[in-house]
């Protein structure tokens, strides 16, 4: 792919095993969620490629709603200040939520979101994170469903961005500045 001047790409993550990962999750949230009322919520806009590839992966009738926080604005270091942007369009009472995230590090935003839904009558909340940055935690978070552990680094691809760029990106990729 072509990069912006300066920037390089390496693949930490391939689709393939971004493919492989994500149809394990469904086959263990498939399983788990059997005969219940499940709702997904992306976090938005990270994980709209993520959450698209495992409600396909899910073999259950489902629901797909989305929320966009901000505590980054156009920074790569979050603020803690989070502030929600899009809220949901449904009522979760009496369903299971099932939060669908790109990326976990410090965990202060998904602490928060995590909290909000729980208290809006939903039966049970749970997370699922394509990647975890576990090394950068401040908040200890809950995460069910994980896709990969990752390193301390600056990622983009598979919804993941740097400036509104790479999202499109099919594998998980360090930024290397030259």
């Amino acid at each position: 792919m072509r990069t912006a001047a300066g920037e390089r790409l390496e693949v930490l993550v391939s689709s393939h095993d971004i493919k492989t990962r994500v149809e394990q999750l469904g086959k263990r949230i498939t399983a788990d969620y059997d005969g219940k009322d499940l709702v997904l919520i992306g976090i938005l806009k990270g994980s709209f490629v993520f959450i698209a590839d495992l409600a396909r992966a899910i073999d259950l009738p489902l629901a797909v709603d989305f929320m966009a926080v901000s505590s980054y604005g156009m920074s790569t270091q979050s603020s803690g200040v989070v502030r929600i942007v899009k809220d949901l369009d449904h009522s979760l009472d009496g369903k299971h939520v099932l939060v669908v995230e790109d990326i976990v590090d410090t965990g202060l935003t998904l602490n928060y979101i995590y909290g909000h839904l729980k208290s809006r009558g939903a039966m049970s909340v749970k997370i699922c994170s394509l990647l975890d940055k576990v090394s950068r935690r401040q908040v200890a978070v809950p995460i069910h469903y994980k896709g990969f552990e990752i390193p301390d680094e600056f990622v983009v691809g598979y919804g993941l961005d740097v400036e509104e760029r790479y999202r499109n990106l099919p594998d998980v990729c360090r930024v290397i500045k030259s």
